[in-house]
């Protein structure tokens, strides 16, 4: 890719490809993946936010990446990342481990 070019560049480099032929790629990359669902250049949007959620990424880099304002908008994405919640240990509970490795017997 050259440094002053598109992330998706055209037939010339200082030029993108249009919103349809981006589309139109997503769409087809997502019948050849074997997707049934509706694919399109926004899901690879919301599937970038939430691999990265569930990576452990702060929803704060998140927010700044996908360019909101609001952090509440950044925060729909909290929502889908089911792994990340399931992983979470609540400060009780790590005092309530930690209470029990006090007290079970060394050795």
């Amino acid at each position: 890719m050259h440094v002053d070019g598109w992330l998706f560049p055209g037939q010339h480099y200082l030029k993108p490809l249009s919103t349809r032929q981006i589309y139109r790629v997503v769409v087809e990359a997502g019948q050849a993946a074997g997707i049934d669902k509706r694919v399109g250049p926004h899901t690879l949007r919301h599937c970038f936010a939430t691999h990265l959620l569930e990576d452990g990424i702060d929803v704060r880099i998140i927010q700044t990446l996908l360019g909101h304002a609001k952090l509440e908008t950044t925060a729909y994405y909290t929502q889908v990342a089911t792994r990340v919640l399931r992983n979470v240990t609540s400060p009780f509970d790590r005092l309530a481990m930690t209470a029990m490795e006090a007290r079970a017997p060394s050795g």
